[in-house]
């Protein structure tokens, strides 16, 4: 049984990703394995939603523990949003890097302590996968930025892209 992340309500953005990413790097493969032959079998119907279904098990685990600790970690949903994990939106995502096989999509959710108007920072997730069969290539990995602005946040999706494929 994989540990669920331990959020503390004191936390920066920074320490978030950093408590964010051992809880990705511990569930995504165990969770992946499982699910792999039931989501093969979807993807062949519904394609990429099938890694929504896998979203759906692997992130509320995280989202729950940042509200546990007293964080927000998404904006009021409009009525033709697409959410999947609970808390990731379509709208506030990006998918323009890698090749068919190995895409790469970032969704972003501003972090807010409750009750506090001024956000902490930005985390993002990256999802790698596959276009052209239900595959994970690499562990989804979480960025933190202490932007929250969505030109800045667009802007630090770009640099990390950018240093990654140097």
């Amino acid at each position: 049984m994989t540990a669920k992340p331990e959020f503390r309500s004191d936390m920066t953005i920074e320490e978030i990703g950093k408590v964010g990413n051992q809880y990705m790097e511990s569930a995504w493969k165990p969770l992946y394995d499982l699910m792999h032959g039931q989501l093969t079998i979807a993807f062949l119907e519904i394609e990429d939603a099938a890694y929504g279904l896998y979203l759906d098990r692997l992130m509320p685990v995280l989202f729950d523990g940042l509200e546990e600790a007293g964080f927000e970690a998404t904006e009021p949903f409009k009525e033709d949003d697409f959410v999947i994990g609970k808390c990731l939106l379509f709208r506030n995502s990006l998918e323009k890097w890698g090749t068919e096989d190995k895409r790469s999509r970032i969704f972003w959710n501003v972090i807010r302590r409750k009750n506090s108007p001024q956000p902490i920072g930005t985390l993002l997730t990256e999802i790698p996968h596959s276009h052209l069969k239900f595959d994970i290539p690499a562990p989804p990995v979480l960025y933190s930025l202490e932007a929250w602005e969505r030109e800045q946040i667009a802007q630090g999706i770009r640099r990390i892209k950018d240093s990654a494929e140097r």
